[in-house]
């Protein structure tokens, strides 16, 4: 699944290809269960795309006449664009045509992506948690969270709900920088953990993102930007399936856990459990 760093590439590209301000002419959906919102094509054909930013893990498509398109790549998702009408591939689960001509598709083998288009983004996005690269996540708002749940590490800084963003890459990737333990209660980190694993939270998520994000694999459900671009921080990765490989922190073998029914990948002599 994309996490915040593959996210904000995908923001970035369709950017700088100049998708702000195009007007969405027409709209075709393949799947229909991709779309959450009724009457979406009559309400979506026509709007023209005002601004394209992220919040966790959304696309966020703000349109013309106070409507929000979110869109959520979930396990496989991707958008591709292309430089006009062509036949549909056959993951093609939704696909915009643009007023110069061009297509964004929605390519999702697994079929678990999910497009809303709402007047109050809220709905959906009031749910999620702080934004770990916002000035508003301090260590002391970290602190805030750790201290008042007593939950193991990993499947708490994987609650969209608390932090918004992070996934399985990026959270086993903080985790070793920090040298904690995934299933490290919460409650129990001190000032100096808590300070550690705030900067390694940051710190892995803007590698990613200067990598344009963590291409794992070369199936189709592995992440590409719009261009078909792969990302590059695969090979920063530290831990996250290396398992058998050394550390490389210390040299002892990385080994592969199943935390929260997450594949999780630590370090056994730098991460020590309780």
């Amino acid at each position: 699944m994309p996490e915040l760093p593959e996210v904000q590439t995908i923001v970035e590209d369709l950017i700088a290809a100049g998708i702000e301000g195009a007007t969405i002419t027409a709209a075709a959906v393949y799947w229909p269960r991709t779309v959450a919102t009724p009457d979406f094509i009559r309400r979506i054909r026509g709007r023209r795309i005002r601004r394209i930013t992220r919040r966790g893990k959304y696309l966020v498509f703000e349109m013309e006449g106070a409507l929000h398109m979110l869109v959520h790549l979930r396990m496989s998702g991707r958008l591709h664009l292309r430089p006009g009408p062509s036949t549909p591939d056959p993951y093609d689960r939704v696909v915009f045509t643009l007023s110069d001509g061009r297509q964004l598709c929605l390519h999702d083998p697994r079929k678990f992506g999910r497009i809303h288009l709402l007047e109050d983004a809220d709905r959906v996005l009031g749910a999620l948690g702080v934004e770990p690269l916002d000035e508003a996540f301090t260590p002391g708002v970290l602190s805030d969270l750790l201290r008042r749940r007593r939950r193991r590490l990993k499947p708490l800084l994987l609650d969209q709900t608390l932090i918004a963003g992070l996934g399985n890459i990026y959270v086993d990737e903080a985790l070793w920088e920090s040298a904690l333990h995934p299933c490290r209660i919460s409650a129990t980190l001190s000032a100096e953990e808590t300070e550690r694993l705030y900067d390694a939270i940051r710190l892995v998520l803007a590698r990613g993102i200067a990598n344009r994000g963590t291409s794992l694999g070369k199936g189709r459900s592995n992440f590409a930007s719009i261009a078909h671009r792969r990302g590059e921080n695969v090979h920063a990765l530290r831990v996250f399936r290396r398992d058998g490989l050394p550390c490389p922190r210390c040299g002892a073998a990385i080994t592969r856990l199943i935390v929260a029914q997450r594949g999780t990948h630590i370090c056994p002599r730098c991460q020590k459990g309780d």
